[in-house]
């Protein structure tokens, strides 16, 4: 399955939140780059997000987040061999 351009945009908007706290939101301001802006409102229409310009992660949200940070973390991790 390729990744979209649309879903790499959904991912790099999820990376920004910080899951060491659930007290830490993200605001997506109207300028920002359309790219950034369509991502954080399809993260919003998927429930991920509490706002159509971010706000704070939903428990489902924060999930996926988390995960994604362990993907990105395993695959930049240098092999054990």
């Amino acid at each position: 399955m390729p990744i979209s351009p649309e879903l790499a945009a959904e991912m790099q908007v999820l990376r920004m939140f910080d899951t060491s706290t659930s007290q830490s939101g993200l605001k997506v301001h109207s300028d920002a780059s359309p790219d950034v802006i369509a991502a954080t409102r399809s993260l919003f229409e998927k429930q991920l997000t509490t706002q159509i310009d971010g706000g704070y992660l939903t428990p489902l949200g924060y999930e996926c987040s988390v995960h994604l940070q362990q993907v990105i973390q395993i695959l930049n991790s240098k092999p054990l061999l």
